[in-house]
């Protein structure tokens, strides 16, 4: 079996939700789901959170994760490309002796992404030897076919249209092909990938359909109270978890 490592990204410096990571939902702070969540799936070697703040790192451990190093300050940035933390932490891990075939990328703030949905991303990732990597996706709310550029006072379709027949923006939405969106849910891709390539998800991308609440996402306030409207009356939707809350949380 392929050893596989969890990676959960903590950064501190969110501007629209500030310390989104961390903020209190039903008692415990966001990321202490995406850890226990991590661990209840058993399918992971390592649980490691990359975060560019101490405060941060403290938390992950009370929740059991490991945050053996800071993340620098130039992979910590709102544009910082995940390249740039993946790369820098599986290269630190490698440093110390600590190899993995796969790695995962588990993001805090998809909280109801739980163990069985990582369960069943893996199984579905090692069903096929040929893919690079796996990326959760949902069906998109918004069809890009009903969707613009706008330049000045005129504006273009954002997709190239069909030769024949109407234009996809006046056509029905349901008679438009199903397109998908990624989520924060989760991504599975082999490391080779990233020392080789320098890439996340290589060429070849499986994709995994979430299902219900696993690919909510926390954006903005807006996000946040949904989320927290969701937790307070489906409270078991949320991971497990099997300690205390963190007492010096933000």
């Amino acid at each position: 079996m392929p050893r596989i490592v969890a990676l959960i990204p903590a950064r501190s410096g969110s501007k629209r939700l500030k310390h989104k990571n961390v903020r209190r939902l039903n008692g415990h702070p966001v990321i202490a789901y995406t850890i226990r969540a991590a661990y209840s799936s058993e399918i992971f070697t390592d649980v490691v959170v990359s975060t560019d703040d101490s405060r941060y790192a403290a938390t992950a451990k009370h929740y059991g994760a490991e945050a053996p190093f800071l993340r620098p300050a130039e992979a910590a940035t709102a544009t910082s490309p995940d390249i740039e933390w993946i790369s820098f932490t599986l290269n630190k891990l490698r440093e110390v002796g600590r190899q993995y075939d796969c790695f995962a990328i588990l993001r805090p703030t998809s909280p109801f992404r739980n163990a069985s949905t990582i369960i069943r991303a893996w199984s579905q990732f090692l069903s096929d030897p040929k893919i690079d990597s796996l990326r959760a996706v949902e069906p998109c709310k918004q069809h890009p076919g009903k969707m613009w550029v706008v330049k000045g006072d005129r504006m273009h379709p954002i997709l190239e249209q069909p030769l024949d027949g109407p234009p996809l923006h006046s056509r029905q939405t349901a008679a438009l092909a199903p397109i998908f969106v990624q989520n924060a849910s989760l991504e599975i891709s082999w490391c080779h990938n990233v020392f080789q390539d320098r890439s996340i998800s290589g060429k070849i991308i499986m994709p995994f359909l979430t299902e219900g609440y696993e690919g909510e996402d926390l954006n903005d306030e807006r996000d946040w109270r949904h989320v927290t409207s969701i937790a307070e009356s489906e409270p078991n939707m949320l991971p497990t978890i099997d300690r205390p809350p963190f007492s010096e949380g933000l």
